[in-house]
């Protein structure tokens, strides 16, 4: 397993640099690009269909920094600087453990004050050269495509926010344990959690702004899915524990043309550290460990598994005419596809409801969702016909 980028390019090529970036959080930028080009072309069509009205807002040009925005300025302006300096000059740290070194009080706080006063110096400048005597408001035509920025930053930080929160829900004894380390922690992030969040404030958001929401979550559907499958493809790669139960049985003969590591692994090197030490005479915090049972490598399943379903989708959705059919699909395939692999993955289980996990709960909740958005879709579609 490679936890850090660094890990496998040095694999690959046999060099022996150190990078400040861990596959997993690779593979997660690496999804949200695809997902942010997927859903732009798909925008893009559908805006040249005409299924998206021009939007009209109302700008205001010649106004003053507020205190707000000098403020924020100042603040990243900070951040950046004091952090950034310290990154540079004590790299082999900032490389080893990123996590712990962001998390620290290490920086350089002098040059951050001076960094941060620069930001809100120049914020405060770059509107005074641009004020107006008179502010002019004036309204404008905006077509939806240009708000797809806007929509995917919102997805981006909820999700975020949501993949956490429901991780430290699953892991309550962990976070009481260290709230901040676990909350800020670059691993464990729940995908459902990412997927209610991301898609809660984006929904809020195309709302207000008045985009169709059918059309709009037609759009992200092909898009969702691959971006699941890239990011699930980064745990395996970064072992990260989203792995199967211990799968000790010999590999059926129909499976005889895969490889062993596909039908049972055991995860050398794993960034969770979980395991028997691969080398016994190693000391401290980062020695590879091995597990002591080969386990159904989960995180590959998903991948193929939804690497088809994207497939389907994406070559499908020309072809279904009816709005919010395309990502009602969508929900019933990633309920059923969570719901099976839980059957032989670990994770925690809720005796109050049936013993399953949360991953199951939410997953026949999307099942049950997709289905009713489908027949009411296909039902108001119908009606509409029949007028």
């Amino acid at each position: 397993m490679y936890p850090k980028l660094s890990d496998l390019i040095n694999d690959i090529f046999g060099t022996d640099i150190l990078l400040p970036i861990q596959s997993y959080g690779a593979m997660i930028a690496i999804a949200f690009v695809l997902a942010a080009y997927l859903l732009y072309l798909e925008l893009k069509r559908k805006q040249k269909q005409g299924l998206f009205p021009v939007l009209k807002t109302v700008i205001t040009k010649g106004l003053p920094a507020t205190p707000w925005e000098i403020a924020i300025s100042g603040i990243v302006g900070f951040v950046l600087v004091w952090k950034g300096i310290a990154a540079i000059t004590n790299y082999h740290d900032f490389a080893e453990n990123p996590q712990d070194f962001l998390l620290s009080w290490r920086g350089n706080w002098w040059l951050g004050v001076l960094g941060g006063i620069a930001s809100a110096l120049n914020a405060w400048y770059s509107k005074r050269k641009a004020r107006l005597e008179k502010p002019v408001k004036s309204e404008v035509e905006v077509p939806m495509l240009n708000l797809s920025g806007n929509i995917l930053i919102i997805t981006i930080f909820f999700g975020l926010l949501g993949a956490k929160v429901f991780d430290v829900i699953e892991h309550l004894g962990d976070f009481f344990k260290d709230p901040l380390g676990t909350f800020f922690s670059f691993s464990g992030l729940t995908f459902y959690g990412g997927l209610i969040g991301g898609s809660t404030a984006a929904l809020i958001y195309a709302r207000r702004k008045k985009i169709p929401l059918l059309v709009l979550i037609d759009a992200a559907a092909p898009a969702m899915m691959l971006a699941y499958a890239v990011g699930r493809m980064g745990c395996h790669i970064s072992g990260d524990g989203c792995w199967g139960v211990p799968n000790t049985a010999p590999k059926p003969e129909w499976l005889a043309w895969l490889p062993d590591w596909m039908w049972a692994y055991d995860f050398p090197n794993n960034v969770n550290n979980e395991g028997n030490l691969i080398d016994p005479n190693c000391l401290g915090n980062h020695c590879p460990h091995v597990l002591e049972k080969p386990v159904f490598p989960t995180s590959f399943y998903e991948f193929s598994i939804c690497t088809f379903f994207f497939i389907g989708l994406w070559f499908s959705r020309k072809y279904i005419k009816i709005s919010g059919l395309l990502f009602g699909i969508y929900l019933i395939l990633n309920g059923v596809e969570r719901y099976v692999i839980e059957g032989i993955r670990v994770n925690a289980k809720y005796s109050a409801v049936g013993n399953l996990t949360q991953a199951r709960i939410i997953a026949i909740c999307l099942i049950l969702g997709g289905l009713a958005l489908s027949i009411w879709v296909i039902l108001r579609k119908r009606k509409s016909y029949q007028k």
